[in-house]
């Protein structure tokens, strides 16, 4: 038998202690490759998904790549937080800090599906803020402007500074629902049934994609992430989504690396009109179509792998 932790074909498991207004808690993280590369990719998963997602791309580019996914609060093996009102960005921008101390990177490259893309807009705003605020000081002790946290490539999935509002509607509709089956098939045929928008898969694919998002407790098959994520979601007015949205569309602007946008043909979280303004506010961008789906890739099959692999491994 094959021993997982030294089989380049399995992933790591490890965890990182983080820090909310409510206490400490663990986010674990998977991770593929070798320790010691310095070059670091991350790739953080949707809203429900599990950094599992990843493990197709993960294979791909491990040879190159330390390829690190982790688990965000509340969701797969990491920790649900004491108090549900913290499940927002901004606390998964602090864990993922944490997590980026620990890897110590050399080049750090991001991969953000849905989710996953709005906190790495939002880490990468949060860097360019204390870069400009470092070089603003003149101090002989402080480090150059030019040194911090950086991006050398961000990919973001399915996802933009704007978010169309029907889609958060439609996505807020279904986070907090329960679900309890007698075995991980009935789970996955539910998962399936509702996940049309990530377009066609063979089976081998769907149970690929069910198997990590659904965890057996007291004999029947739930959900592996905390329900408590909607309340925040329900909390949110649209000023305060108006002025997420301005923040975002700032940190994007700020972005100094390449960047590639993957769009599903037919989401409807992210529309060709915003993609359009993307392209024309920044020009390291381009972007990537995937036809017959919707909201969002998954990267699994070879044909939506094969881009996005190419534009990580180019020079």
């Amino acid at each position: 038998m094959v021993d997982a932790r030294n089989d380049p074909r399995e992933p790591r498991l490890d965890f990182v202690t983080c820090a909310s207004p409510a206490g400490l808690h663990r986010m674990a993280y998977w991770e593929w490759g070798d320790p010691a590369n310095g070059e670091v990719l991350v790739c953080v998963h949707g809203l429900t998904r599990s950094a599992r997602d990843f493990d197709t791309l993960a294979r791909r580019l491990a040879g190159r790549y330390r390829v690190v996914c982790p688990d965000v609060a509340g969701r797969g093996r990491s920790d649900w937080l004491a108090n549900p009102d913290f499940y927002t960005i901004a606390q998964y921008v602090a864990d993922m800090l944490t997590l980026i101390a620990r890897l110590r990177p050399a080049r750090l490259l991001w991969l953000g599906t849905s989710m996953g893309g709005l906190i790495g807009l939002a880490l990468a705003g949060a860097a360019a803020t204390a870069r400009a605020t470092l070089a603003l000081r003149e101090h002989p002790g402080m480090l150059p402007a030019d040194q911090g946290l950086r991006f050398d490539k961000m990919v973001l999935n399915d996802v933009g500074p704007r978010l169309e509002a029907r889609a958060l509607v439609r996505i807020g509709g279904y986070v907090g629902q329960p679900g309890e089956f007698d075995s991980l098939e009935q789970a996955i045929a539910a998962m399936r049934a509702a996940s049309e928008t990530f377009g066609p898969h063979t089976d081998a694919q769907w149970r690929e994609l069910g198997r990590h998002v659904y965890v057996e407790r007291g004999g029947k098959w739930v959900k592996h992430y905390d329900l408590a994520l909607a309340r925040p979601i329900a909390a949110q007015s649209a000023q305060a989504l108006s002025a997420g949205e301005q923040i975002l569309w700032r940190a994007y602007d700020a972005l100094d690396c390449p960047i590639l946008i993957v769009r599903g043909a037919q989401s409807d979280l992210l529309s060709r009109e915003t993609v359009e303004d993307m392209l024309k506010r920044n020009p390291g961008a381009r972007v990537h179509e995937v036809d017959g789906v919707g909201h969002a890739p998954t990267l699994m099959d070879p044909a939506q792998v094969g881009p996005v692999a190419a534009f990580l491994l180019e020079d």
